[in-house]
């Protein structure tokens, strides 16, 4: 047995409390400002208080209640400044640890799956994990052959934790929704919800790993571990070492935000143009930047861990994606909302104004705009905030337009991606990487049609 609390009871108790704590603290803040006490240092640590119980919450129980608090902790950057301290602390430990289980319980699931001489497979293993996540845990050891492995555990009873969690999550989701503004909690749970049994399958995380490990093989820029053996709840994968992106996000140099921001930008779009797929975790704590790039040994590889949720996209991203980015930016406002129509954004029982909706888009894909742009949590805060407060056009506006099913995930990505180049302060030339790997961003060269017609 783990010591990952399995039964329903006390794990939705455990959730169950939160919005109670919640109310509590509402309660002791609304006293706080009866006897005197600044409004605002009131907030400040309402928030406090309320961040560390949350995120303490979910770290404790792994599951869904902590593939949640990952999810959330990339839009950590649109938080308003003044309280994203709090939360900055707690959500960044979810990003990279978790209590581990038992030796006794890994050494259980380790022979089960690997048999009774599992030990005689490899030259070392260290019991003390290396990593901590939602659903199983990471020990570094010697593969027989002498290469330097991260063998992967599956926490027992972790897809019965996973769907308990999000099910309760999904109960009380109107209460978490202020935590992250302009943010829709509930498709945020259903979709990861929807991802379980794919996330549970290490076969098919073995496979997603592998080819994207084949296909960046050679690539001076991304470096992803091979798989060296897979088994049911057990996947044992080359090690990298590297700095985690956690701690180039808090103490990093500015050359390395910058180049760690620049590698994420280009795995995003480069990875479904190359694989068919798309890596679907981007929290910091699934990357690392190595030494000796491309430049030599001052510059910087990107080391990309997890494929346990992706997308599968076996044309690359849609090609809609890259016309709409490319019209919007040369301001055709009626031929993006017919495309956006077409593909099931607008509803076709809902009637919007084409330049309205071209200037709800212009501002989130300012980034494109430009040769080169400064993420930045307050450039981030200024577009939730934008997107959040009712009195604002965009957010009536918003609230009209629909996300297709197909896009989802999509989204869900590439925001969190924006939230972690946000985290970074990196200086990116996103423009470059849209050129070279989304389809439609660049217009077809007429050239090329008329040597396709006559190679026909």
């Amino acid at each position: 047995m783990s010591d990952l609390p399995r039964k329903a009871v006390t794990r939705t108790a455990k959730l169950a409390a939160l919005p109670l704590g919640f109310a509590g603290r509402a309660t002791w803040g609304f006293g706080k400002r009866i006897v005197g006490e600044s409004a605002e240092l009131v907030g400040r640590e309402l928030q406090q208080r309320t961040a560390e119980q949350l995120f303490k919450v979910l770290g404790e129980l792994k599951g869904g209640a902590m593939k949640f608090g990952q999810a959330l902790s990339v839009f950590e950057s649109a938080l308003p400044e003044e309280v994203a301290g709090p939360y900055r602390a707690a959500l960044t430990k979810l990003q990279e640890a978790a209590p581990p289980m038992p030796t006794r319980t890994v050494h259980t699931v380790l022979r089960e799956r690997l048999g009774e001489d599992w030990q005689e497979m490899f030259l070392e293993f260290e019991d003390k994990p290396a990593a901590a996540a939602s659903i199983g845990q990471v020990h570094r050891a010697v593969w027989h052959d002498g290469r330097e492995v991260a063998v992967k555990v599956q926490y027992p009873g972790a897809g019965e934790a996973l769907l308990s969690d999000l099910n309760q999550l999904s109960r009380f989701s109107r209460l978490l929704g202020p935590l992250i503004p302009g943010m829709d909690i509930k498709p945020l749970i259903t979709e990861l919800k929807d991802r379980v049994s794919e996330e549970l399958d290490y076969g098919l995380e073995a496979q997603a790993q592998s080819a994207h490990a084949d296909e960046f093989a050679d690539d001076p820029d991304v470096l992803v571990p091979q798989v060296v053996h897979q088994s049911e709840q057990v996947l044992i994968t080359e090690w990298i070492d590297g700095i985690p992106l956690s701690e180039i996000i808090s103490d990093g140099t500015q050359e390395q935000r910058d180049r760690a921001g620049q590698l994420l930008a280009r795995f995003l779009f480069s990875g479904p143009a190359r694989t068919g797929l798309l890596h679907a975790d981007p929290h910091p704590g699934n990357f690392r930047l190595l030494p000796d790039g491309p430049g030599g040994e001052d510059d910087w590889r990107l080391g990309v861990l997890d494929f346990g949720t992706v997308d599968r996209l076996p044309g690359g991203l849609p090609a809609t994606i890259g016309e709409c980015l490319r019209l919007t930016l040369d301001g055709e406002a009626e031929t993006v909302y017919e495309l956006l129509c077409a593909e099931g954004f607008v509803k076709e029982t809902i009637e919007l104004e084409a330049d309205a909706v071209l200037d709800y888009l212009l501002p989130i894909i300012e980034p494109a705009q430009v040769d080169a742009f400064t993420f930045t949590r307050g450039w981030m805060r200024s577009q939730a905030a934008r997107v959040a407060d009712p009195r604002s056009p965009a957010y009536q506006l918003g609230k009209r337009l629909n996300l297709p099913p197909a896009y989802l995930l999509i989204h869900r990505v590439t925001l969190s991606t924006i939230g972690v180049l946000c985290q970074l302060g990196a200086t990116v030339r996103l423009r470059e990487e849209l050129e070279e790997w989304l389809p439609g961003f660049l217009p077809e060269d007429p050239a090329d049609g008329a040597e396709s017609v006559a190679q026909a």
